[in-house]
C-alpha cells in the first residue's frame, strides 16, 4: 500500500497511540482552531518515531536526546517519542536500556505510519520483533501544529545530529525563520 507524504507547513495529522499505562490518547493535541490551544501558544513539539525496543540505535538516539532535553525545553520545544511496540515491549525497553524523562508512547498503527510518510519494515526474523514497524522519523511541530521540520529515514543508520538540530531550532525560534520546502509550482 502506498504512503502519503505530509508536506512542510501542513497540519500534523491526528494519530491515536497508547500511553505507558495503556490509555488511548492523541499523540499531539489536535487544534481545530489554533488560537484555542490548551498548550502554551509558544511551545513546539518534537515527535520522534523510533523503530522499537529491538533497535539499540533507537535506544541510543533517545537516550542521547534525553541528555539535551533541558536545552530543548529552554527553547520551548517539548519532546515525545512513539513506536509500534506493544506496552510490554516498551516496558522491557525502559527496564533494560531506555532512560528518558519525556513521554514515550506505543501502539503506532500501520495506517498512521503511512499517513506520516514513514518507511515501514517487516522484522527480519522472530528474534527482531513480532510486528511491522516504522523506520525513524522526526517531526518538529510549531505552535499551530504545522510541520516546521521533518526528517524521515528508511533505516536506522541516518538520524539528525542532535546538537545541530538544537542549534538549528534555536536559530529558527529566535529569528522567526520560516517553514522551508513549501514550493509547489
Amino acid at each position: 500500500m502506498p504512503t502519503t507524504k505530509p508536506t512542510a507547513g501542513s497540519q500534523f495529522p491526528p494519530v491515536l497511540v497508547r500511553t505507558e499505562d495503556n490509555r488511548e490518547v492523541m499523540l499531539v493535541e489536535v487544534k481545530s482552531d489554533p488560537a484555542e490551544s490548551k498548550r502554551n501558544s509558544h511551545e513546539w513539539t518534537m515527535v520522534v518515531v523510533y523503530r522499537g525496543q529491538h533497535c539499540p540505535l533507537c535506544t541510543n538516539f533517545l537516550n542521547a536526546l534525553e541528555t539535551m532535553s533541558g536545552s530543548f525545553m529552554g527553547i520551548k520545544v517539548n519532546i515525545i517519542a512513539v513506536s509500534a511496540d506493544s506496552a510490554e515491549q516498551l516496558k522491557k525497553n525502559k527496564e533494560n536500556d531506555l532512560v528518558v524523562s519525556f513521554p514515550v508512547f506505543h501502539s503506532l498503527q500501520l495506517d498512521d505510519m503511512r499517513n506520516l510518510g514513514l518507511y515501514i519494515s517487516k522484522p527480519r526474523n522472530e528474534n527482531e520483533t513480532d510486528h511491522p514497524f516504522a523506520e525513524p522519523g522526526l517531526f518538529v511541530l510549531n505552535e499551530k501544529n504545522q510541520i516546521q521540520l521533518v526528517d524521515i529515514s528508511n533505516g536506522p543508520f541516518t538520524r539528525p545530529n542532535i546538537d545541530q538540530l538544537y542549534q538549528g531550532l534555536k536559530f529558527v525560534r529566535e529569528n522567526g525563520y520560516p517553514i522551508r520546502g513549501t514550493f509547489t509550482e
